[in-house]
């Protein structure tokens, strides 16, 4: 297997377990340091930490689906451009495109993944989604 279809295999199963919501098998996929890295937040490092976040940042969309549309292999990196949909507990949608960036280790485990998206757009979906709430 190439180190692309390594790579192309780690990513199916990432955001299968994202998706699905089987964030300790999404942190089975990161290196036993590695270190994700989200607009807003701390970095967090090692698996449980990182199993952790994506349980509690995507608590309030009990519909959620990652779609990656587009992937950029450059050596052990992969840049997977993405667009998330999803409904607040309230019902209220919530929509964003992202950019999350892969390192790999020589094993295929993700050593660094940083995520990027506009987080003043998302703060300001959430917003309105409680302004409407309240109202």
């Amino acid at each position: 297997m190439s180190e692309q279809e390594r790579h192309a295999q780690a990513l199916t199963a990432y955001f299968d377990g994202i998706n699905g919501e089987d964030y300790e098998a999404v942190a089975a996929l990161f290196a036993a340091d590695g270190e994700l890295i989200a607009p807003g937040t701390e970095p967090r490092r090692g698996p449980a930490a990182i199993a952790e976040y994506f349980a509690a940042a995507l608590a309030p969309y009990p519909e959620h689906v990652d779609d990656p549309t587009r992937f950029i292999h450059a050596g052990d990196t992969v840049t997977v451009e993405i667009t998330f949909t999803g409904r607040m507990a309230s019902g209220a949608p919530m929509n964003f495109d992202a950019v999350d960036v892969f390192d790999f280790d020589e094993q295929g485990l993700i050593r660094r993944l940083s995520s990027w998206y506009d987080s003043h757009g998302v703060r300001a979906q959430l917003r309105r989604a409680r302004e409407q709430d309240t109202a």
